[in-house]
């Protein structure tokens, strides 16, 4: 890994704020621009580490850069591909933007790398130009224990919600929030914990005792 700690994922998904996607990345992570991702590059100003592409929807730069150029017919897309690469290369930390857009279907694949990375020990996040999205889970310590997952969300977001993926949550708890909930369920054919407020000088209390759930706080509106 070079002494880097963090890789994070740029991919061709439209990125309007530059300067607030730009505060996430550090001149210490490890940047792997995927195929039409390398449109952010110069918006973004962070220099690519790697660069993964089949070139369909971009052409190869051939920039003084390890580059790995994949076939266009396969069964990763190049986002996910570059996960798999970095998680190959040992790390655990990752960022993605550019990940969610128009396209629908990319834009749920890659939400789902967040399940991925954390089936495998990893954790992931996702930034767009006015949100940012990871996992609340439950888990098991080494001796097999239980816990349950806890985060806090600060009012500084002005909105935030809660998404089944796969299965249901139980247990799922919000505090210090317009609508409360205590030791509810949410699963994936009703998604009512959508468009949350935090009470004013607050943070949020969420948590999940079984199962996980997507959390996206808004940063700012949808352009």
């Amino acid at each position: 890994m070079c002494g880097r700690t963090r890789c994070v994922i740029v991919g061709g998904a439209p990125i309007n704020n530059y300067s607030r996607v730009r505060r996430y990345i550090s001149n210490d992570d490890f940047v792997i621009y995927c195929d039409s991702g390398l449109r952010h590059l110069e918006g973004l100003g962070a220099a690519p580490s790697l660069i993964i592409g089949d070139w369909d929807s971009y052409d190869d730069p051939h920039l003084d850069v390890e580059t790995i150029t994949l076939p266009v017919a396969k069964d990763d897309t190049d986002t996910v591909y570059a996960m798999r690469e970095g998680m190959k290369r040992g790390f655990r930390d990752f960022l993605l933007a550019g990940a969610v857009g128009a396209r629908l279907d990319h834009s749920l694949v890659n939400a789902y790398i967040l399940t991925t990375l954390e089936n495998r020990g990893c954790h992931g996040m996702i930034v767009d130009d006015y949100s940012e999205m990871e996992l609340i889970s439950s888990g098991n310590d080494e001796n097999g224990t239980g816990y349950p997952g806890k985060t806090l969300v600060e009012d500084r977001y002005p909105f935030f919600s809660l998404i089944a993926l796969e299965g249901e949550a139980r247990g799922v708890t919000i505090r210090n929030a317009k609508f409360g909930l205590e030791g509810a369920s949410i699963g994936p054919d009703y998604q009512y914990a959508v468009s949350n407020e935090v009470l004013p000088g607050k943070s949020a209390e969420i948590t999940v005792e079984d199962g996980r759930l997507l959390l996206i706080k808004i940063i700012g509106q949808a352009l």
